[in-house]
């Protein structure tokens, strides 16, 4: 049983839970997706789910807390004992102590050890993570650093799986940059927008493509307009997983501006198709995903003249990022669906000695 605070909205978490749930069910299993709220908007990751989907609360507003933990209480005692897999704070705080005797709990956190440790999911983390079976998280990095500093003695580490694996790596020779993402201020496009106005200044043939949508459209347009690059910045709006593919094969680079990331999916999918990323160094799960210099380039978070110089240098350079690209393909092959997978099940083994 997966649970997420919002299983169908569109997100990286959400995105991981759904991959991994439809693999494990291909495998043979019986899988349930629990989301704790309704979405408005539900964003399709795939077309024929083979696990079961529950939702506790249809009328966020209307249902107190005593009602969801009521429902859930129900949910889970008809689903019986199972490996249960919290994917957040807020969804092991609510359903951890409702769980069914026999059940083996597994806590996931998404996000990078800096972020918790800035916004006070360390103390969370701390408190409610440690008593259950295992504390999972994206990179060996984040894995130690909680161990260490909220002294959780169960931790592990499983990075995310890609939703597939393309035959066809992009030739990269399409002059684009890519920025994949909800456009909302924390994943600051503003820089990226910034990095490509000045970099672009000597390169008038490349385009930068923002795909996604949030409520910066507006201002990330006219921020834009404001740098003379109107005409080059496409804002795409929500692309399809299925339509994805496409995206990536028609573009060159990668740029990962954001505040804080966990593991960032959009790195992991561009290298599956050969290209490189230019990222700021915001956490252990970028650093794990781009390999300065060998499969991307890694600058000091926020150093946006740093930026704006390593995207001009592979914007310039068709070879050097044919070279990164094929290294990227190569490094991005542990985060195949069937190898991650592999380690969930390896996992689940282990907390049942």
């Amino acid at each position: 049983m997966f649970a997420c605070v919002d299983a169908d909205t569109l997100g990286g978490v959400q995105q991981v839970t759904h991959t991994l749930a439809q693999g494990l069910a291909l495998r043979g299993h019986e899988v349930h997706l629990v989301g704790l709220n309704q979405t408005a908007e539900p964003f399709r990751y795939v077309q024929r789910p083979l696990y079961e989907r529950h939702v506790l609360r249809r009328r966020p507003l209307g249902d107190g807390p005593g009602t969801t933990r009521r429902r859930a209480g129900r949910l889970l005692s008809a689903i019986g004992p199972e490996y249960a897999v919290l994917t957040c704070p807020a969804t092991v705080s609510l359903l951890a102590g409702l769980l069914p005797p026999g059940s083996r709990s597994i806590g996931q956190y998404h996000g990078s050890y800096e972020h918790a440790r800035g916004h006070g999911g360390l103390a969370a983390v701390a408190r409610d993570y440690a008593a259950l079976d295992q504390a999972v998280f994206p990179s060996p990095q984040d894995a130690r650093r909680f161990a260490e500093e909220a002294l959780l003695p169960n931790t592990a580490h499983l990075p995310s799986p890609l939703r597939a694996w393309p035959d066809t790596p992009s030739f990269l020779d399409v002059p684009r940059v890519l920025g994949v993402g909800r456009l909302v201020p924390v994943k600051r496009f503003d820089r990226l927008i910034t990095a490509f106005a000045r970099a672009g200044r000597t390169r008038g043939r490349w385009e930068l493509h923002l795909i996604g949508e949030g409520p910066e459209r507006d201002r990330l347009r006219a921020h834009a307009a404001s740098l003379g690059v109107a005409g080059r910045v496409v804002f795409r709006g929500r692309v399809t997983v299925a339509e994805m593919g496409r995206e990536y094969l028609n573009g060159a680079i990668l740029g990962l501006t954001g505040e804080h990331e966990g593991f960032p999916l959009p790195v992991a999918e561009a290298a599956s198709y050969g290209m490189p990323s230019v990222a700021f160094d915001v956490s252990a799960g970028v650093r794990a995903l781009v390999l300065d210099g060998l499969t991307g380039a890694l600058v000091p978070p926020a150093d946006v003249d740093a930026f704006t110089a390593a995207l001009s240098g592979l914007m310039a350079d068709h070879a050097r990022r044919r070279r990164l690209g094929a290294a990227a393909r190569a490094h991005a092959a542990a985060y195949r669906a069937e190898n991650v997978l592999d380690r969930w099940e390896t996992l689940f083994a282990q907390v049942c000695r």
